[in-house]
């Protein structure tokens, strides 16, 4: 059987979904953002965001309006 080739990529970040049950209320699933991916990606707290669902192992994470680029090109 051959061997499923993976995506390339830069840095990897795992993490767990953390659930959170609280009495009377339906369970609720926190992802959090790692420090070094957030400042990569310049994600600031309050930000709106939404799920892309690509299938049952890949989902997307799509910014509403992300904050314009502050790094400056260097030469």
């Amino acid at each position: 059987m051959p061997k499923r080739q993976e995506k390339a990529s830069a840095a990897s970040y795992p993490l767990r979904i953390q659930a959170i049950r609280t009495k009377g209320q339906n369970v609720r699933f926190f992802v959090y953002i790692p420090m070094p991916l957030a400042a990569a990606l310049g994600v600031e707290g309050g930000e709106e965001v939404s799920w892309e669902l690509l299938d049952r192992k890949e989902l997307h994470l799509v910014r509403t309006a992300p904050p314009p680029v502050k790094a400056k090109k260097t030469e």
